[in-house]
């Protein structure tokens, strides 16, 4: 992770699941989906990825644990496309977040250690990019989901024409409409974008899974809903994405404990996998 202050441009994700209890304010009970969410990509050299990337990612954590920073933010590494990490941090809104980056600022000590873990980092990279998404609730389906214990996120991306965000919308609708109704465990959660290049009529839809094998089981859930849908049903979301969907790519991510600083909610509900990967990781870059 390279900084919580500021943002480049360049973030073209769709994520259909949920990242709850990020934020300055973590949560108590299964939380939405934070109102502001500001994702960080770093697309990594050939070879780069695993340990080495480990090695200088845990020198950002080692600082915010030592400082004890409330604003936490978790990883997740590509299992598709090309080899890159996303960073997550959620805000309950832009002040939040303006407040998160000017209590950086005048925190010298936590600024010099991330000056430092920054430039070790970028040997790591070709690419760093930033952006900002607003929570799409009216769109997303059962968002509350309990993240601590899911282990993957498949992100979609859609790309919308101009002057077609009413049959998105629509679209949308439809969709929600159907799922809840046809396949009661389905849920996502949906993003718009705000900030970053290339961010007009860009959405996310995020789906959290515990394991890959709830991808074998959509495979049945999407019959389930066509079949509640009905060929007219059908048809109508062929022509609405033909109008509206300039492009649409879906990419796997797998949450990566070793270079996240998650809140100690998320620490009490699964030890196991956030607390002693996350020591480990701190310890590498301890002299």
């Amino acid at each position: 992770m390279k900084t919580l202050t500021g943002f480049s441009a360049g973030m073209c994700l769709v994520f259909s699941g949920l990242v709850a209890g990020l934020g300055v304010a973590a949560a108590q009970e299964m939380p939405g989906p934070p109102k502001v969410l500001v994702i960080q990509r770093e697309v990594l050299k050939p070879g780069r990825a695993g340990a080495t990337h480990l090695k200088t990612e845990s020198a950002f954590v080692q600082a915010m644990t030592a400082a004890k920073w409330p604003t936490h933010y978790f990883a997740l590494d590509s299992q598709s496309g090309v080899s890159r990490s996303l960073f997550l941090i959620g805000y309950p809104s832009f002040a939040a977040w303006e407040k998160d980056n000017a209590d950086m600022a005048k925190n010298a000590t936590l600024s010099a250690a991330f000056d430092r873990a920054a430039l070790a980092d970028g040997e790591q990279l070709t690419e760093f990019s930033s952006g900002a998404f607003l929570y799409n609730e009216e769109g997303s389906l059962r968002a509350n989901v309990d993240i601590p214990h899911m282990r993957y996120f498949e992100i979609s991306q859609f790309r919308v024409r101009p002057g077609h965000e009413k049959d998105w919308n629509e679209l949308v609708k439809m969709y929600k409409s159907g799922y809840d109704k046809a396949v009661p465990n389905g849920h996502w959660a949906i993003f718009d974008s705000m900030y970053g290049v290339e961010n007009g009529g860009l959405h996310l839809v995020f789906n959290p899974m515990k394991s890959l094998a709830e991808v074998d089981q959509s495979m049945g859930d999407s019959k389930k809903f066509e079949a509640a849908m009905g060929e007219a049903g059908m048809k109508k979301l062929s022509e609405l994405s033909a109008a509206c969907i300039e492009s649409s790519q879906t990419n796997l991510f797998q949450f990566n404990p070793k270079m996240s600083y998650p809140p100690e909610e998320w620490i009490k509900a699964d030890p196991d996998f956030w607390k002693p990967t996350m020591t480990a990781a701190v310890k590498k870059t301890t002299p």
